[in-house]
């Protein structure tokens, strides 16, 4: 069944005997209970020699800083890219202008399995990664953010348990998913809606924009289901929402939302300048280093002449 260490450590092997039977069965016959270790628990280096890594519910927790805790904070933002990349653009400005630290990646096998290089040119899992940013005014918010998230729908919902659960574990009791709504060019608000009667109370004496006929045709995908299940796991989770024409990168929608929720909540943190400069540096990235003067070719003088 399985392979002894030491100081009778056991690692499981037949996972068709789940340990706790086992337990009842040993403890029955007045037998010594063995100590679970699991694999992540032992100093196995890999990628980035990470030392400080743990299986909860399927997910695989790889701390990337000291101690192995969250820390007090205000509260966690959560994004994926979707509609306008809303909310993954509003958090990637975030942590360009704040001070930010890597803190926690979360691996899990529903993730689509493409491996990237990171910022050390190594190639890294695929992971969703959870960052501290702390403002000038010493306030405290986490974030969430990935690449990519399950394609199938169960996948999803057991990703979107498993982080709930263990994010209620650490202690997080107040988590928003930034997303974007299509609407029409000239509609642009921003508002959030909660998921038990409870939050929503507390959001409208504090004087947020709270919706109770928005998204009409509800919401789908992991960052929906984060939205929505935290009650089951003791989180005040909500959805807060700005609207879009749905282009890739938003960064007016994302600047609005940030400016929003910065507002309601009085955060304290930087907030990127200008959103007209943010999409001149998209879009200058993104155009060719050599720019052909087509004007200038046309009104050019030939060096041949007639005769």
């Amino acid at each position: 069944m399985g392979r002894r260490l030491t100081n009778t450590a056991f690692i499981t092997r037949d996972e068709r005997r789940p340990y706790s039977v086992r337990r009842r069965v040993m403890l029955a016959q007045n037998q010594s209970v063995p100590k679970t270790v699991l694999w992540a628990h032992l100093n196995i280096k890999h990628y980035s020699a990470a030392r400080f890594v743990r299986m909860f519910m399927g997910l695989h927790i790889e701390w990337r800083k000291q101690p192995n805790t969250l820390g007090d904070h205000r509260m966690m933002l959560f994004a994926l890219p979707g509609v306008g990349n809303v909310g993954k653009s509003a958090l990637e400005g975030l942590t360009q202008v704040n001070e930010c630290t890597e803190l926690v990646r979360l691996h899990h096998t529903a993730l689509p399995p493409l491996a990237m290089l990171d910022e050390d040119g190594l190639l890294t899992p695929p992971h969703l990664s959870l960052c501290s940013i702390e403002s000038s005014t010493g306030v405290r918010i986490l974030t969430l953010t990935g690449t990519s998230q399950p394609l199938e729908p169960e996948h999803q919902g057991s990703l979107a348990q498993a982080l709930m659960a263990w994010l209620s574990e650490q202690g997080v009791s107040e988590l928003y998913v930034l997303a974007g709504l299509m609407d029409a060019p000239t509609r642009k608000e921003c508002f959030i809606v909660p998921s038990s009667i409870e939050h929503r109370m507390d959001l409208e004496a504090k004087g947020v924009d709270v919706r109770r006929d928005e998204p009409k045709s509800g919401a789908i995908g992991l960052t929906a289901l984060m939205a929505s299940i935290g009650p089951l796991h003791s989180v005040q989770s909500a959805c807060a929402i700005a609207t879009t024409v749905g282009s890739s990168g938003d960064v007016f929608a994302s600047q609005r939302l940030l400016e929003a929720l910065d507002g309601w909540f009085d955060l304290g943190i930087a907030l990127p300048a200008d959103a007209q400069a943010m999409l001149s540096e998209k879009l200058a990235a993104l155009a060719p280093d050599k720019k052909e003067d087509y004007v200038a070719d046309l009104t050019e003088s030939p060096d041949a002449f007639y005769m």
